[in-house]
């Protein structure tokens, strides 16, 4: 996209980042797909099961794009603009969505859903997700891998070895065997994002706001200028997210 740096960064600054919708971003980067097509294999399961629930659903944009629901189907969701979104998206189709100030204690009774599923949970609860399935229930997710857009975190504020090392499936793996789940499978890839203009990150960096903590435009106005002259004399900012493909049983 044309224009100065500032007009790239007031117009990504004062754009709305409600909800789970990247369409905002169509032209200005791009991101390869995982190869297993997570909402594929989400609406299968939906379609399969009785009662199932969608944690941190955030606008309710993934969990819609399915063409059937269980009779029982729940979703929840901690942060209450997306909350409003996904009720307005979703209970016309059946849905109950729960706003919740976190999902530490998920609001529902224990053995209740056939399934559980998440897309890009920014923590995952597995004692409570545990709790809820019922024996021989499914958790089924996709989760951000380890050092997912490190590239971009690391451009702002350096190397954080810490933040990689919660997303390691291996300590996902032994997290949700903890909590007493079998792992079914858990599957990692890594997939070339590029951001075309300045304005791109500053929208991606709004939206995804564990990529740079406390991101504000005013915060890292100058390393966003050298990010601008950067993409304009050498191209695209390139990045490599990470996907990780999990499904998790309660044992019967």
């Amino acid at each position: 996209m044309g224009g100065t740096f500032e007009e790239l960064v007031a117009e990504a600054d004062s754009a709305s980042v409600d909800g789970w919708d990247f369409s905002w971003l169509d032209g200005r980067a791009t991101e390869q797909r995982p190869s297993w097509g997570y909402q594929r294999l989400m609406s299968d399961r939906l379609a399969k099961v009785s009662a199932a629930l969608d944690i941190q659903t955030g606008g309710g944009e993934v969990l819609a794009g399915a063409p059937r629901f269980p009779p029982t189907m729940a979703a929840v969701e901690p942060w209450r603009p997306n909350a409003a979104l996904a009720t307005r998206r979703l209970h016309p189709r059946g849905v109950v969505v729960v706003s919740v100030p976190d999902e530490k204690a998920l609001p529902f009774a224990g053995d209740v859903f056939d399934l559980v599923t998440s897309r890009h949970p920014n923590s995952v609860p597995w004692a409570e997700i545990a709790r809820v399935l019922r024996p021989g229930g499914i958790y089924l997710a996709q989760h951000i891998g380890p050092a997912t857009v490190a590239e971009l975190t690391e451009f702002f504020i350096g190397p954080q070895p810490q933040a990689w090392a919660r997303r390691d499936p291996k300590a996902e793996r032994a997290q949700a065997e903890s909590a007493g789940l079998q792992i079914v499978e858990m599957r990692l890839e890594r997939l070339r994002q590029e951001f075309f203009d300045v304005g791109a990150v500053v929208y991606f960096l709004r939206k995804v706001i564990w990529t740079v903590p406390g991101f504000t435009v005013e915060r890292y106005r100058e390393r966003l200028r050298e990010l601008h002259e950067r993409i304009e004399a050498e191209g695209p900012f390139v990045a490599h997210a990470a996907r990780v493909l999990v499904e998790a049983r309660k044992p019967e």
